[in-house]
């Protein structure tokens, strides 16, 4: 029995035990089972035990057990990766700002924003409505512009009391560019979109149809609009039409573009 052992098996610090290293099953890893020699790479995690796929295409759970496995042959601890949380998804507004929690609405400002009628308004409201609380805007519905001057005078504008006014088919020639030439403080801003009413300011294909119907002249818009497309009413045809609207994806640049404006007029430091 001489020589068996190579010195005094006593000897030395003989209680220490070697420390196992720790190690993320990270997916892809290749390890080995110590106690059934089964060898895979780890490919997902089930009921507190990892999965390992060997080379041939199968696969087996194996709980994780402190020095369970090996790592190039040396044994491991595996253990299940912590993942960061994923970073918060930055809310939006219909109108595509980013949306702000936990913000009241502002005491409403003295400036204003005017538009044509109350569909004009809804849709308003339906696309910019946050962004305008968080501002302190009001938006107002006129029953049209023909006596836009002189409502305009009335309101008294002034460096504190920014008025903007969006207004419908301003294109040049129009009676409504006529109206709105009229208009001269350095207070208001009037702008708009060329379309014949706000309806038209909607993407058809938010509705669900290839166009606009083209009404003859002579024949009021919006019935023309309803009787082509089927709608008894202009009430009804408006419900339809809001209900399509979600954001600004669904509506014009055009009109997009008039009310960034004037939302920069009203809102600008004085």
């Amino acid at each position: 029995m001489a020589g068996r052992y190579d010195g005094d098996v006593l000897a030395g610090n003989w209680r220490r035990r070697t420390a196992v290293p720790e190690v993320d099953a990270e997916p892809d890893l290749v390890v080995e089972d110590a106690d059934s020699g089964f060898c895979g790479a780890v490919v997902g995690f089930e009921s507190g035990a990892v999965t390992l796929e060997d080379r041939h295409g199968r696969r087996r759970h194996f709980p994780l057990l402190p020095a369970a496995f090996l790592l190039d042959g040396r044994p491991v601890t595996l253990r299940r990766p912590v993942r960061a949380p994923a970073p918060a998804v930055r809310q939006r507004t219909a109108s595509g700002s980013v949306a702000v929690d936990n913000v009241k609405a502002r005491v409403a400002k003295a400036s204003r924003i005017w538009v044509e009628g109350v569909h004009d308004a809804a849709l308003v409201e339906r696309i910019w409505g946050d962004d305008l609380r968080i501002e302190g805007v009001v938006v107002e519905p006129l029953d049209g512009i023909d006596a836009l001057d002189a409502e305009v005078r009335a309101f008294a504008p002034g460096p504190g009391r920014r008025l903007g006014v969006l207004v419908d088919h301003l294109v040049p020639g129009s009676k409504e560019s006529r109206v709105v030439a009229r208009v001269n403080s350095p207070h208001v801003l009037v702008t708009g979109h060329p379309y014949v009413d706000v309806w038209q300011a909607v993407k058809p294909k938010a509705l669900g149809i290839r166009e606009w119907p083209v009404v003859p002249p002579g024949r009021p818009w919006k019935e023309g609009v309803c009787a082509a497309l089927g709608v008894a009413e202009p009430a009804e045809m408006w419900r339809r039409i809001l209900s399509r609207v979600d954001g600004f994806a669904d509506v014009e640049t055009p009109l997009i573009n008039a009310m960034e404006r004037l939302i920069d007029f009203v809102t600008e430091p004085t």
